[in-house]
């Protein structure tokens, strides 16, 4: 990837008339908001997560990583707030444009690969459950998780090198922006390539593994049919991951494509207005799955109930007992004071 590459995929150039307003108030309030509703439902999944860690099976161990990620892109937010609210000009400084540039795509491909990774592991404990006992541990789904991490780290490595720079018409620094002097035909190559590996084929991989299930609960004997709550979840699991995919990743992955093929076929960085302001609301609704991806845990999670109730149960008896550690060591105290003032 070259390094311009980070500011061509994020947006289109601020040159182009009537659409520096649209992305003022588009961009801080989305992200805003993302980052609220980010912020409380992956901080939830965490605490629950990780106070619970001692009934942990390979689902929660890709939940876990997934939160982590989404985290980690809603806390370079904030920073996409100030910029579009301060009319695209950046003030934070080089590496924190290179870092949010950075975050945003690491998030978006892994919270991809976790996906496609929890759908596998649902599609063997359904389809070859005797298999997945022998297959499916702890320990391997931690080390997907890792090579996820890296995987995509390295791939998105190139977004670090690609920094802040200066408007020659406003003498502003820019971050986000299209640079004129960007090869356009490698930056559609490479384009195409992260499109096919981030996109298409893990896409293709979970239809694969969606279709296998429903074939499998299709085919279940009465008996098996019984078992209710695992084929509930697994449903559940299968709707929010493809409308996950249908609403943030294929409006983004298509617009891209279509706003880089237009930009390397003219003259001109400007389509047109309405062109200009989808690149704005599917980059939206890319940055919107970290709002996503903790519902795949409230409602296809393993006994988040259970787990959710057994921690408040936990923390109101950790409070009782300080209360009446506190009503001990202050008793005697209390009792001595009230026969001092009696006396």
């Amino acid at each position: 990837m070259e390094s311009n590459l980070s500011d061509s995929l994020e947006s289109n150039s601020t040159n182009c008339p009537g659409i520096d307003d649209f992305r003022s108030q588009v961009f801080p309030t989305a992200y805003s908001l993302i980052t609220v509703l980010g912020l409380v439902g992956n901080g939830l999944v965490l605490v629950v997560l990780i106070r619970t860690y001692r009934k942990s099976s390979p689902f929660h161990v890709y939940m876990l990583n997934l939160a982590v990620s989404d985290l980690l892109c809603v806390l370079t937010l904030p920073l996409r707030v100030l910029y579009y609210a301060n009319k695209g000009e950046w003030k934070q400084g080089d590496f924190l444009c290179r870092f949010s540039s950075f975050a945003f795509y690491v998030n978006l491909y892994c919270s991809i690969y976790f996906m496609v990774a929890m759908s596998i592991t649902r599609f063997l404990a359904i389809v070859f459950p005797v298999q997945n006992m022998r297959l499916v541990t702890e320990n391997r789904s931690r080390l997907v998780c890792v090579g996820i991490w890296v995987f995509i780290c390295l791939l998105s490595s190139p977004f670090l090198m690609s920094g802040q720079h200066v408007d020659r018409v406003t003498n502003k620094f820019k971050c986000f922006e299209t640079p004129k002097d960007g090869d356009k035909q490698k930056l559609i190559v490479l384009n195409y390539l992260s499109v096919v590996v981030g996109f298409i084929l893990p896409f293709l991989v979970i239809l694969i593994c969606y279709a296998g299930i429903v074939r499998a609960l299709l085919s279940r004997t009465q008996a098996a049919q019984r078992q209710h709550d695992m084929s509930t979840r697994v449903i559940r699991m299968i709707v929010i991951v493809l409308l996950t995919f249908l609403i943030s990743f294929m409006p983004y992955h298509v617009q891209r494509t279509i706003h880089l093929s237009f930009k390397s076929g003219t003259k001109t960085d400007c389509p047109d207005l309405a062109t200009q302001k989808t690149v704005v609301v599917t980059q939206c609704l890319a940055a919107a799955n970290s709002c996503f991806d903790p519902l795949l845990y409230f409602f296809s999670g393993e006994g988040f109930r259970s787990r959710l109730s057994s921690l408040q149960r936990s923390m109101k008896s950790n409070t009782l007992n300080r209360i009446a550690r506190m009503k001990t060591t202050t008793g005697p105290v209390v009792g001595e004071n009230l026969q001092l003032k009696a006396s």
